[in-house]
C-alpha cells in the first residue's frame, strides 16, 4: 500500500480560509480541523523526520512538543506590529540546534504557506556580536566560506536569503576593509538561504526523503555557521 503524504491539500484550503477569516471566532469554530489537518500531520512528521535530521547531524532536534517544539505556534505576537490579525496563516517548522534558545539559533527550517513554500538553512537575524562572529570567520577563511557557499553543489540548490540591500549593513565593517573575494558577503545581517517549494511537492509522499537531500546540499553551510560561533557540528 503506498505511504500517505504528511500534508494534504486540505492544508492549504485550511490556511487560505484562516487568511480570509483571521478573527477568533471562526478559529474557535475551526480549531479542530487545525488540529486533525496540520498539527498533528506536523507533529508525526517531525518524529518520521528526527532520523533523517540524525544523518545530516545529531546535533539538530526534532522536538514533537506543542509548545516550544519544532513546530511553531500559529498564535501570531502582535505587540509591536501594525498588523494586528491573530494567527498565523502559515506552518512554520523548525529543527534547531540542540544548544539554541530560540528562532534567531542555527537549524533547518520549512515554511508552508499557499504560494510561498520554501526550505530554508541557516541564522535569521542572529545578534550583533554573534553575526559579527560569523562576519570574521568569513573575513579569516574564505576559502572555507567558498567551500559552504560558493560551489555549484550549494548553490544550484540554495539562494542566499539576503538578495537585495535590506538583509546586509550599508557597508563593510572598518575591521573588514580591504581586499576580500566576498566583500558584499561581510555586510550580511541573517545568514540563511532559501529552496522553492511546491504545494505538489509539499503534499508528496516522498516530500520528507526530498527535504533531506535539501537539508544534505546546505550541510557544508550550516556547518561553517555552527562552527563560526564556536557550536559543535
Amino acid at each position: 500500500m503506498p505511504r500517505q503524504s504528511y500534508f494534504t491539500p486540505g492544508v492549504f484550503k485550511f490556511l487560505r480560509e484562516l487568511e480570509k477569516n483571521n478573527e477568533k471566532a471562526w478559529w474557535e469554530e475551526n480549531k479542530d480541523r487545525y488540529i486533525t489537518l496540520i498539527r498533528e500531520p506536523a507533529k508525526e512528521f517531525i518524529e518520521d523526520f528526527g532520523e533523517r535530521l540524525q544523518v545530516i547531524s545529531d546535533r539538530f532536534i526534532a522536538d514533537t512538543r506543542t509548545n516550544g517544539g519544532s513546530l511553531m505556534r500559529p498564535y501570531r505576537d502582535t505587540r509591536f506590529s501594525k498588523d494586528k490579525t491573530p494567527y498565523k496563516t502559515n506552518v512554520g517548522i523548525q529543527f534547531r540546534h540542540e544548544m539554541g534558545k530560540d528562532v534567531h539559533a542555527p537549524g533547518f527550517y520549512l515554511h508552508i504557506e499557499p504560494g510561498a513554500c520554501f526550505a530554508g538553512i541557516g541564522m535569521w537575524n542572529p545578534e550583533p556580536k554573534v553575526a559579527r562572529q560569523i562576519r570574521e570567520a568569513i573575513y579569516e577563511h574564505p576559502n572555507e566560506w567558498k567551500k559552504a557557499a560558493k560551489y555549484q553543489r550549494f548553490t544550484n540548490v540554495w539562494t542566499l536569503g539576503a538578495e537585495d540591500d535590506t538583509g546586509r549593513l550599508k557597508r563593510v565593517p572598518k575591521e573588514f576593509e580591504g581586499e576580500h573575494p566576498y566583500p558584499d558577503d561581510l555586510r550580511l545581517k541573517t545568514f540563511t538561504a532559501g529552496h522553492s517549494l511546491t504545494q505538489k511537492a509539499v503534499t508528496s509522499p516522498d516530500f520528507d526523503v526530498e527535504l533531506a537531500k535539501l537539508y544534505k546540499a546546505g550541510s557544508a553551510y550550516t556547518e561553517f555557521l555552527c562552527t563560526a560561533i564556536g557550536l559543535p557540528y
